[in-house]
Order: structure tokens, then sequence, then C-alpha cells
């Protein structure tokens, strides 16, 4: 499994100045290989890097130096500039040339014997003399791009290895072959934009390192007696990327705002770094797939949330489709939004969530069905006996018996090097006595099982209730992952295990800092605090701070940082007589890779903010197919009426993606509910868009029976179903399921106070679970 081809990996690098030319050399970690890259100084403008073919040993590299020194003692000689650790890129603002290279690394782990860094130092050097500096080079506009680059702070949560695809999962490194220039563009590597002239001019990628922006932490842990690594990887993508408020939903080519890939392996601790086994399990997190926007405001510390049309839900189902093409199927899709609120915000967000799947299915084979899974993670932390984790548990348990996870056993072997034959292989240990044609050590996996599909959690920022359901998918995960490795006899890990803390420090630093990089402040950690029986008080008071600190952000220096981003991923190319990236208006507002030459990403078109009090403005939700109002106006739902909308329960027809069991012959969509709907319901919904409500395989999970504790809201909401002037929806063909796991088909969801004591004992939530994969049909908590 070679990071990359036709090198090797240089990895440390000495930068010497002439008056007309950089040097730049490179060698492995042997000390065998030495080349030498040389960087036009004299051109004032352009980029003019050149290669030495030649591979040098170090003796031979120390005579080449002594040489240039002595050709240019004239002009001042052969200078040192500094040592570094790889080409971050070259970026040009209105004047020259720049090179930003690593000048310090700091080692945070390995995976199997590839070792991966962080960036603690890095710097920006002009590359042409001053002497040939153009006029512009000394202008503000000049130096502000250069502060404005300069704040993407490369020694804060960027990583890379030398001799690892970090880019990409181990099971992609397993099953895909590509590499050199190939993995640079992929959707992790946040200095493709940086690196891409080098690279297309090299033909290689020896000079460069391709920096990866998220989360990394691996640590020795043990149970039973039994120490085992454990790494958890975040990898945020660079398409769409983003600061909260800026980037939203799902832009016209399917990426959506806060996409990042959670990767979870496991190996057994060993002297020699080589476990015989490895696992390794994905999920992912990103912003609701709908084309939606929410404007910064210093007024609001809650903006208004703009859903906009997206005819045939185009842009969603590209989202789908990428993730198909990047996991698998089945793509499982956790909804952790509101399901009814005072003002209506998450509530419709969910209502058209659910719409879009339900459109998505009927042009999906059986196989292929998105599964829509939704709990209200608000309403079930509030509800007093409820143990959220618990209950989260339950679910990820059965979403992984669908996707499972990777298990390769590692083999070493002794074979000839050559990085041309295909051989899948996880390290290469180098010899200092060793040449090219010498034999090396080469671990090779085979994959024992292999992770099929992916569970896409999202909430409405993807960072606090989504980071603890993560949590919950990666505890399960672990427990099957211990056990296949030969370490734990049990494959459950139970919440109050000192691994399940273990554990939970690891998601809760992870939340901190994807929260911090795309919300401006650490996650909320609530139902963490409680899990851990801490103050309740303290845990409020810090709950508050952080909403402020992000509120700040998101109103005061999100801009600012928006714009450093869109300038590090080359969304903005500055150039002389355009408009200057702070004159123009928000992101939000404007297609900001016209200026430049680079437009992967399709700006958005300027909207109007609602005036009106309410919080979600529906711009001509779409499809509509029998609708009565032909004009392209505004549409804002009514307050009562939106709280009184159930999630639409018609969606694809059957699906199937697992074996028979014996019950697969149920249908739920017989079981009748308690209340049929009025026509005038049905013709309400109708002239919105949703679906009839007969049979679904929506999963809902919000509906807990309640122990008659309810909240305010909780009030509120009830109340609103009651007086509502048209009939209480039923879920037809709803299927109950209490926290003790016992259920009540044909519950209707404004009984909330019926307790668990009532329900009957029919069967466990694993077989109501895959009962619902094989035969469709809406299960509710």
């Amino acid at each position: 499994m070679e990071a990359m081809t036709g090198c090797k990996f240089l990895q440390k690098f000495r930068l010497y100045e002439t008056r007309s030319k950089f040097y730049l050399i490179g060698r492995d970690e042997t000390r065998i290989h030495w080349r030498v890259l040389k960087i036009d100084r004299l051109e004032s403008t352009e980029l003019g890097v050149e290669e030495d073919p030649t591979i040098y040993t170090e003796n031979e590299c120390q005579e080449l130096l002594c040489r240039i020194h002595e050709g240019n003692k004239l002009t001042g000689g052969l200078k040192f500039v500094t040592k570094c650790y790889g080409i971050v890129g070259f970026v040009k603002f209105l004047g020259p040339y720049y090179m930003v290279i690593i000048t310090r690394r700091r080692k945070i782990g390995t995976i199997c014997r590839h070792e991966i860094y962080s960036v603690a130092k890095s710097e920006m050097i002009a590359i042409p003399s001053v002497i040939v500096w153009p006029n512009v080079a000394y202008s503000r506009d000049e130096n502000r791009y250069k502060r404005l680059l300069c704040s993407v702070d490369l020694s804060k949560d960027f990583f890379f290895s030398y001799s690892y695809n970090i880019m990409r999962s181990l099971q992609k490194n397993i099953t895909k072959k590509n590499t050199g220039q190939v993995v640079y563009e992929t959707m992790c590597v946040w200095n493709e934009f940086l690196t891409r002239a080098i690279r297309n001019h090299l033909k290689n990628t020896c000079w460069t390192v391709a920096l990866v922006h998220g989360f990394f932490k691996q640590s020795k842990l043990s149970v039973s007696g039994k120490d085992f690594w454990l790494t958890l990887i975040a990898r945020r993508s660079r398409h769409f990327a983003g600061t909260r408020f800026l980037k939203r939903g799902v832009n016209e080519k399917g990426r959506v705002a806060n996409d990042v890939e959670t990767e979870q392996i496991v190996f057994e601790d060993t002297s020699d770094g080589i476990p015989t086994q490895i696992a390794s399990v994905v999920q992912h997190r990103g912003s609701i797939p709908l084309v939606w926007f929410q404007e910064t405001s210093r007024l609001n510390i809650r903006p208004d949330i703009i859903l906009k049309p997206d005819v045939d839900y185009k842009a969603t189902r590209l989202h789908f489709e990428n993730l198909a093409l990047r996991y698998g199927n089945p793509i499982i899709i956790l909804n952790l939004i509101k399901t009814r609120e005072k003002k209506p915000r998450e509530s419709l967000l969910r209502a058209e969530f659910a719409k879009a799947i339900h459109y998505i299915n009927k042009s999906l084979p059986d196989d292929k069905r998105l599964k829509f899974l939704h709990m209200d993670l608000s309403k079930l932390s509030r509800r007093k006996g409820t143990n959220v984790l618990a209950l989260l548990n339950k679910v990820a348990s059965d979403v992984l018996d669908l996707t499972e996870f990777l298990h390769c056993e590692i083999s070493t072997s002794t074979k000839p090097d050559d990085t041309s034959s295909g051989e899948e292989t996880v390290a290469k240990p180098r010899d200092d006595r060793s040449s090219r044609d010498q034999t090396e050590c080469a671990a090779k996996l085979a994959p024992l099982l292999l992770q099929k599909g992916v569970l896409r959690t999202n909430c409405i920022d993807c960072l606090d209730r989504t980071n603890v359901a993560q949590f919950a998918y990666g505890l399960v995960a672990l427990g099957r992952q211990l056990h296949v490795l030969g370490l734990t006899v049990a494959q459950k890990i139970e919440l109050h295990d000192p691994l399940a803390d273990d554990l939970m420090d690891f998601y809760e630093r992870m939340g901190d800092t994807l929260a911090i990089q795309y919300g401006g402040s650490a996650a909320h950690n609530k139902i963490f605090c409680e899990q851990r029986g801490q103050w309740k008080a303290a845990t409020q008071s810090q709950e508050f701070l952080r909403t402020l600190q992000r509120y700040y952000n998101n109103a005061y220096t999100d801009h600012e940082k928006q714009d450093a981003i869109n300038m590090f991923l080359g969304h903005f190319q500055p150039q002389q007589g355009k408009p200057a990236l702070w004159k123009l208006d928000s992101d939000q507002h404007y297609n900001i890779g016209r200026q430049g030459t680079l437009k992967e990403e399709i700006g958005r078109s300027f909207i109007k903010r609602s005036l009106s009090d309410g919080n979600i403005l529906l711009e001509n939700s779409l499809p509509i197919t029998n609708c009565n109002n032909e004009s392209n106006n505004t549409e804002l739902l009514p307050m009562q009426q939106l709280d009184d909308i159930r999630e639409p329960s018609d969606s694809a027809p059957e699906i199937s993606i697992c074996e028979p069991n014996p019950c697969s012959s149920m249908n739920y969509g017989t079981v009748p509910g308690r209340h049929s709907m009025s026509e005038e319901r049905q013709s309400y919904l109708k002239r919105l868009g949703y679906p009839e409500l007969h049979s679904s395989n929506f999963l809902d999970l919000d509906l807990l029976s309640s122990s008659g504790n309810s909240c305010d809201e909780e009030v509120f909401e009830r109340s609103s179903l009651i007086n509502s002037p048209m009939d209480v929806i039923s879920v037809e063909s709803s299927t109950s399921y209490s926290e003790q796991g016992h259920i009540d088909e044909g519950r209707d969801d404004t009984d909330l106070s019926r307790s668990s004591s009532q329900l009957s004992d029919v069967r466990d939530y694993s077989d109501r679970f895959a009962h619902w994969v094989a035969n469709g049909g809406m299960l509710c908590y």
C-alpha cells in the first residue's frame, strides 16, 4: 500500500539559496537516496521549477553543493536557509510566487509502521529575489492577502504521512490501488490546489506532502490484560468547506457542508509494530443535503433558516450517489433534528428531508434504496428516565449488522521491492544496508470482512448531537472490533465500562475539535457530562459560555475565516484589475470562483431575507405534483399547521437487502392506524407535495413512551395538536417501541402518556429492525 510511486518518500529537506536559485535537497529516512530540486529566483511572476533527475548519495550531494557555492562566490555564494519536512504548496496573489513549507513536524501516531505527523510549524517564503520584485509586491492588498492566507494555521489540526495514504480509509487503501497524483485529488487533501502546479510540472509527488484537515488521536489502551492501539481519525472534505453560517446544506454538485469521514481503527500492540490483525470502521457526518441557508446576524443568536427549492432534488440525489460511490450500499441516514417546535425551524427541514428521501427512493432499485431513521435527540434527552446513549446503542448495533466493518489479517513475507506489482502492502521497513534491488520485508493485508455501506448521521449543525450518536456507534463497533481480534470474549462494551469512558474521551475531543473548526466553539457535551455524573449547574454554565463563544465567532470572525479558507483551497484567486476578496459580498451570495480560473464550487444566488416573524422561509417547495397555486411566490407555512404536520410515512416500495427470515411475510402496511386521516388534511398535505400516508420504509425513532413527565415545549406540542382545526394525523402501519423493548402496534403518536407497563412484549428491537429492512413499514419508538 505504497502512498506514492517513483520516489523513495523524501522526508527531510534542506533549503539553500543563491542569488538566482533556490536549491531544495531532499533525502529519504535511510539517508541513501538524495534528490535536488531547483527553483528559479529571477522570474518575477512565474513559477520555474526543475528537478535534477540524478539520484545522489550523501557524499555526491555534498560535492554538488560545494560546486554550486564555488560557482556563485561573486554574488554571495550558497547560503543555508532552513531545514524543512516537505512543501505544502506554491501560491501567488498579485505579485510574486511564494513557497509554503513545513519547518517543524510532530509524530502523532503510526499505522502498521507508517508514521503519521502533524504540522508543528510552517513558513511562507517569497521565491523571486528582491531585485526582481514587481511594484505590486509591496502593495497593501498584497500584504493583506499574505496575512489572510497565513491565518490558516497549519499547526492546528493538519496532519500527513509520507508513506501512508492517510487521506483515505484503510479499506479504501486496500481495495483501491491509486497512488501518486490521484490521491491528491481526493476530497480530503486540503492543499490539492496549492500543490497542483508543481505536481503537474514534475509529474510526481516526491517533494510535496498531502495535508488532511480534521482530527487524529491514537492511544494505547488495555482490555482483559491485553494492550491494543485505538486510533480515531476525522477527515474533513475540502469541497464546500467553510464556517457554520456561510456553508450550509448542499451545493449544486451534491457536496454538503461540514462533510466529515470518521474512521476508528483498532489493532493489537506488538513488539515489531506489525499486528497480525487490524479492524476499521467508517461513519459519516454532513449537513442536511437540502438547499438551505442561514445568514449570520449580530442581532439574532439563532438566525432564520431559508429553504430553497431544488427541482427533483437533484443536488440531494447527487450527494447520495456520491456516498454510494464512496462507501457502497446500504446508506443509512440517522437524522437527529427536532420533530416539533414552538417556532418551526428544524422541524420543516426534517419533513422536507424525509420527502426528498421518499422522492429519490422511488427511482432506486430495492437494494440501493436509502434507509431513513429519525430520532428527536433533543426531546429524548430532556425526558426523565430516558438513557439516550442506551437507545443510540441499540440503533447502532442493528445498523452495524447491516454495514459490518473491515477486518484484515496481516501476513509478512520477504519479496523483491516492486512497487508496481500491485501487491497490497501495509509496511516496507527499510534496512540501511539495503539497496533498491535488495529484498525487503512486506506486510500484506488479506481482508476477512469488508464494510459495505455507511451510517450517515446529522443534526442541524452536525456538531453536538451528531457527535453523541457517533460515539454510540463507535462504542458498539469497538466491542465487535475487539472481539474479532481475539482480545475479548463478549462483543458488547457496557456504558459503565472503563473502556467506554476512554472512548468517550476520544469522541469528546474529536467533537470539540470539529466544532471549533466549523462552529467557532467547543461542542456542547451535555449528554457526555450527564453520563459521567458531573454537576448539572457547572455543565449548564459551560454550555452557556460555549453558546456565547460560538455566537461571537459566527457573527464577527467567520467571514474573514471563510475568506482565508477560500484562498487556501483556491476557490478565489486574486487578479489585478478585479475586486479584492474582502470587497465582495458575503460568500453565501457570491460565486467566489468567478474571479479565478478554478470554479470548483458554484456560488449561491442572492436571496432576500424574510421580513416576517416566522423562522423558516420555504421557496417553491418541490416536487409538488398537483399544486393549485401556480405562482412562484414565496410561501410561509402557518406555524400551527407546521406543528401539526407529521413525518410523511409514504416511502419507496418494499426493500430487501438482508437475508430472508421467518417473519419476512409480515407487512406493516396492513396494520391500520387508530385514526383515519381527514380528506381536508390529505388535500392539505398533497398541496404541500407530501406523499400519501399508507406505507413507509422510514424508521421513526423519536416517539418514546412517556413516563408522564414532560417539559413545557412538549406540553405546547401536545396542546397544539389537540387544538388543531384539522384531524390529528396518525401514521398508519406504525409500530411504537418503549425503552424496555416492548412494542404497541398502531399506537397514535399523541398517546405519549401511556406507561411502558401497558405495552405487550412481542419481540425485541433487533427483530423489528430486520423486519423493517426486509419489508418496509414505519417503525417508531
